[in-house]
């Protein structure tokens, strides 16, 4: 005799998968980059200020579905082009894993609730939120093809995450943490198009345009004057007057030697392992990495709070 519950478990099974595959497709490694909006909270000297970690945890929350709204949307975009992508064929829509319809179902119902819960928190925060979608928008359409501002997008999108997670809880934050938030995010876009160009090598314009305008010995150039400016105006943002009149302490120097080997071990993994493609992927991944950012997060915890 023919189980009658089957059917309800196969619909089940289903069910679950979709909500695997829309889970993936947002991208939650990827919401490690979210993590800077508890800068404002961090250095503002609020950390334990419990109303106001919670506001900012629920503004990471909000960025999450954002963020995770805007990969949808351009897998939905870009579909046929990831197809034919080495790494990015295997993602949910590409692979025909998840269908276009279930995508379109929650692009539909993360946006409006991401949109919704930021006016919610904050009238500034949700302007905040509302140009990095317009930003992000923008940069899917036009801003990708061009050369160099598509990486000065990739770091206006980390600044305004930065802007966001202050915002929300109306503190400010030093200009010279919003500049060195601006150079480690160029850092950071200008590795991942390096990556990209020495990975797919001649399939590279195919996949991205804007890469057939670039080369490696270009890019490794903006690399290295980017990385010497981070380090000097990080190095300046320690020592100048307005910090240590702020904080009352001369110590945040000794969080330089974090920041030189954070940066190093990003360009040996570059230029020695071939990584540098996803910054989140390697966060998560490399332990040296990860333990470097956490002890600095630490130390600045002590230096500011102790």
């Amino acid at each position: 005799m023919a189980d009658p519950y089957r059917g309800d478990e196969i619909c089940g099974n289903r069910k679950i998968k979709v909500f695997l595959y829309i889970w993936e497709s947002l991208r939650p490694k990827e919401w490690t980059k979210n993590l800077v909006i508890f800068a404002g909270v961090l250095f503002s000297q609020n950390l334990f200020n419990l109303p106001y970690l919670f506001k900012v945890f629920l503004a990471f929350i909000t960025f999450c579905l954002l963020s995770g709204s805007v990969y949808i949307f351009n897998d939905l975009r870009d579909v046929e082009e990831d197809k034919n992508h080495p790494f990015k064929s295997n993602r949910p829509l590409a692979s025909d894993r998840l269908q276009t319809s279930h995508a379109l179902l929650a692009l539909v119902i993360f946006l409006p609730l991401a949109l919704g819960f930021s006016y919610y928190l904050n009238s500034t925060f949700f302007l905040i939120t509302l140009g990095y979608l317009l930003l992000q928008v923008a940069y899917s359409f036009i801003l990708k093809y061009i050369v160099i501002l598509d990486v000065f997008t990739i770091s206006c999108g980390f600044l305004l995450r930065v802007i966001a997670g202050a915002v929300v809880i109306n503190v400010e934050i030093s200009s010279w943490f919003l500049l060195c938030t601006t150079l480690i995010s160029l850092f950071l876009g200008l590795s991942k198009r390096r990556h990209e160009l020495v990975m797919l090598e001649e399939e590279a314009q195919n996949h991205r345009k804007v890469l057939g305008k670039y080369s490696p010995y270009l890019l490794d150039q903006m690399i290295s004057a980017v990385t010497a400016s981070t380090i000097l105006a990080y190095a300046l943002y320690t020592m100048s007057e307005e910090t240590i009149a702020k904080f009352g302490t001369k110590n945040l120097i000794f969080t330089i030697p974090y920041i030189l080997y954070g940066i190093f071990r990003y360009l040996y993994l570059i230029h020695q392992k071939g990584s540098g493609g996803n910054p989140g992927h390697i966060l998560l991944n490399d332990k040296p990495l990860f333990i470097d950012i956490l002890l600095w997060v630490i130390t600045v915890v002590i230096i500011l709070y102790g």
